[in-house]
């Protein structure tokens, strides 16, 4: 459905910029509104966090550090670790 985790970002921004009702679901339950919208279960160890940006505050997304801690490192190892949504 997407190429990139990017277009998918843009899809639900265009969404919420333009549904209120939308981006207040998209707010409280970022997850519900993944697996609604685009069939995507999303682990629970994976958080998402949605943070509104105004007039005063902007939001930086800064990308996963490249340096894996032991229980990551141990996760890929294994054939689980899913760090591109």
């Amino acid at each position: 459905m997407f190429t990139s985790a990017e277009e998918m970002r843009r899809v639900l921004t265009e969404k919420a910029s333009e549904d209120s009702a939308f981006r207040a679901q998209l707010v409280a339950d970022p997850k519900g509104v993944l697996n609604q919208e685009f069939g995507i279960t999303v682990p629970d160890n994976i958080e998402i966090k949605v943070h509104e940006s105004d007039m005063r505050t902007v939001h930086l997304a800064l990308p996963p550090s490249p340096v894996l801690d032991e229980e990551q490192l141990e996760a890929v190892s294994a054939g689980l670790c899913c760090c591109g949504i």
